[in-house]
């Protein structure tokens, strides 16, 4: 059976693996919105679970407007002269810029006295895009279908940003975009402005990222910042906002502050992989310390084109195995290669890199599976070929012949000499009989005959050797010989014997048939290949074949039905002697041989 699909299937199965991995590939470096993404996001969040938290970086401090703020202040919002009182301790306590986490849109009676805090050091305020839905799900810049402001005087105090979060299908913020389209034109992120803040320079978007402090940071597509998060809440260096209002040293020397709710069933809360409700607050922090030091994860259009290539990669190298390898072997390498895939990525994702999983799998696994079935099949339909050709060479060669020579191809190739027992056998009148009956009913005659040989000789554990018209030709003891072997001819020859009288007496096309002849000896013999290197037979060949076949001709001369000679008889042991005792025991010539040889004779009964 052939171990492996044809050149041009596993082609053909490659150039579709290939199209289908490619259709996913490009969809994944344009990163529209898929199916894969919510896999992919389950793959992450175990990647980064593996990897662990690690510490954040201490120059970015939030200043929580927490359950206790707001139970000073009476309730939320808190006042804006309590918001300014705070951007007056923010500013005292050292801190480089103030981002406020707050929609200041609607007017009080404070708005100047906050304003004016606001001018007391760097900082930004939050705006809010309005996106309508068929945004969702966009991979490019953010375009919003309105905004909410902060009141000019804040406006003109601070610079404003976009704090916009959007979470996947799970709830998770996985990107911040650094940049929105409005009605105004191009917007920077409440992020961006921050980090701009900051370092007292404005941070330039490049091409496939953001230059920061001179080193460009790599973005996913359209300026979007992939987020590694460091840890549950809190693992942001968080102050209370009550506690800077009541004097507490909260180390803001050279800080970049946020100033947002964290307050119970205040502000917005997110599912994040080592949190399931970390502020909205601390999201934004998360940003900016990963913009700010270089810490988000690296997912720029070059890692999307290595994960297309990995994919095209997978899926070839997966079918390519299947088809060409033993099915177990091909599939044992393809998962070989899936988990290494993996491993790597698991390994790149705790260094920083962001690989996909899901792409690869979603695009090497179908077309694999795929072709699997198909292999079984195919493996299934070529097992199917070789029973049949079994079969068929089973009605050429002995079953015991057909399934060594299955089993070993090289069987016989080199001749080998060893001891049989052989037989012949052929019917008496026969030629007058086939005159008389034809050829159609010969072949059915002879059919008959050859098939009461092969149930007989079966049954013995005989081998036909040859079938030569109306005679046979017989071994015992081959391939393999065994000490019986002398013992089963004997019994073959008078089983024989008795079943031809009976089909003889039974049949009438037989009538004119004479009975049967067998010739029986034993003794070294070469069994070996015979012909041509493209047609070749078992033969068995040698002075025992000779003898044997003589021994027919004796019997025939002697009008004997069984001819066996006497070494075959002592060889045949406690067989022979429950057998009827011969009606003839003497020496004779064997035509073409030196010397008589001593034969024992059984005539018809």
């Amino acid at each position: 059976m052939k171990s492996r699909l044809p050149l041009w299937a596993a082609a053909a199965a490659v150039i579709a693996a290939w199209a289908w991995a490619g259709l996913l590939g490009v969809h994944h470096i344009a990163g529209r919105a898929s199916a894969l993404d919510r896999a992919e996001a389950v793959f992450a969040d175990w990647r980064l679970l593996i990897a662990g938290p690690r510490p954040a970086p201490r120059d970015v401090t939030v200043v929580a407007l927490d359950d206790a703020t707001v139970a000073a202040a009476g309730g939320y919002p808190v006042s804006r002269r309590a918001l300014a009182e705070l951007v007056r301790a923010i500013a005292a306590g050292g801190a480089r810029m103030v981002a406020l986490d707050l929609l200041l849109a609607d007017g009080t009676e404070a708005d100047g006295e906050l304003a004016r805090a606001l001018e007391s050091l760097p900082a930004v305020i939050a705006s809010a895009g309005l996106f309508g839905p068929d945004e969702a799900g966009r991979s490019a810049v953010p375009k919003t279908s309105g905004e909410i402001r902060p009141r000019p005087e804040f406006a003109a105090a601070a610079s404003v940003g976009l704090a916009n979060i959007s979470a996947d299908a799970g709830g998770t913020p996985r990107h911040l975009p650094l940049v929105f389209e409005t009605s105004e034109g191009l917007a920077p992120s409440f992020v961006l402005q921050a980090v701009s803040l900051f370092l007292g320079d404005a941070v330039p978007l490049v091409p496939g990222g953001a230059r920061v402090a001179g080193e460009v940071r790599p973005m996913d597509i359209a300026w979007h910042l992939p987020l590694r998060y460091y840890g549950a809440r809190g693992t942001v260096r968080t102050v209370s906002a009550q506690a800077l209002l009541d004097g507490a040293e909260a180390g803001l020397d050279g800080q970049l502050v946020l100033l947002g709710a964290t307050a119970t069933a205040v502000g917005d809360r997110f599912s994040v992989p080592f949190d399931q409700v970390m502020p909205g607050v601390e999201i934004l922090a998360t940003g900016i310390a990963n913009l700010l030091h270089g810490s988000q994860l690296v997912r720029d259009g070059r890692v999307r084109r290595l994960d297309a290539a990995a994919t095209l990669a997978l899926a070839a190298c997966g079918v390519l195995a299947v088809s060409l390898l033993p099915l177990a072997a091909g599939s044992t390498v393809f998962l070989g290669l899936l988990a290494g895939w993996a491993a790597a990525a698991a390994l790149l994702f705790g260094n920083g890199y962001w690989f996909s999983l899901a792409l690869p799998l979603a695009g090497a696994v179908p077309p694999v599976l795929c072709l699997v079935l198909v292999r079984q099949m195919f493996d299934r339909r070529q097992a199917k070929l070789q029973v049949m050709a079994r079969q068929a060479l089973g009605l050429f060669h002995a079953p015991a012949l057909s399934r060594r020579i299955a089993d070993d191809p090289a069987f016989l190739k080199s001749p080998r000499a060893q001891d049989a027992a052989i037989m012949f056998v052929d019917l008496g009148g026969f030629t007058g009989t086939s005159e008389r009956l034809g050829p159609a009913a010969t072949r059915d005659l002879l059919k008959e005959f050859h098939q009461l040989v092969v149930e007989e000789a079966d049954r013995l554990g005989g081998v036909v050797l040859d079938f030569m018209g109306d005679g046979a030709m017989i071994g015992f003891g081959i391939p393999d010989p065994g000490a019986e072997d002398a013992e089963q001819a004997l019994r073959a020859s008078f089983g024989l014997a008795s079943r031809i009288r009976s089909w003889i007496a039974d049949s009438p096309e037989c009538a004119s048939l004479k009975g049967m002849r067998v010739g029986v000896h034993c003794g070294p013999i070469i069994l070996s290949r015979l012909g041509h290197e493209r047609q070749q037979q078992i033969s068995a060949s040698g002075d025992c074949v000779n003898v044997a076949s003589r021994l027919m001709e004796v019997g025939k001369a002697h009008g004997a039905a069984i001819t066996a000679s006497s070494r075959l008889l002592s060889r045949a042991g406690r067989t022979a002697a429950d057998l009827p005792r011969p009606d003839v025991t003497k020496p004779v010539e064997i035509r073409g041989r030196r010397g008589d040889i001593e034969v024992v004779m059984w005539m018809p009964a």
